[in-house]
């Protein structure tokens, strides 16, 4: 039966909140970033995505706070990066997957 194979309410919650912080520019600017660049200070990243430090700095904090990203300490600095593969795997399949749609087109 299908009802018994759908997720649970509260992995379908957090999968929309995962959905939701991918959906704005600005944040999947600086999820790309560390797609690309791996682990990066807030400075690389505003500079990489053409955006403000305080601007990437309260992306991050959003995407830390749903595990899509990870911060490493050294002294006074703090690199960030994808919290993991999967993370990784999911940009990389929606990148290819609307990379077909403008095959197509």
């Amino acid at each position: 039966m299908v009802t018994a194979a759908l997720p649970a309410p509260e992995s379908i919650a957090e999968l929309a909140q995962v959905f939701g912080l991918l959906a704005d520019p600005g944040r999947l600017r600086v999820i790309t970033a560390l797609l690309e660049g791996g682990e990066m200070c807030v400075c690389d990243i505003a500079a990489s995505c053409g955006a403000s430090e305080s601007a990437v700095s309260h992306a991050l904090r959003l995407l830390r706070a749903g595990r899509v990203v990870r911060v490493r300490r050294a002294g006074r600095m703090a690199y960030y990066r994808l919290d993991d593969s999967h993370v990784r795997m999911l940009l990389d399949l929606a990148l290819t997957h609307f990379g077909h749609q403008e095959e197509a087109r």
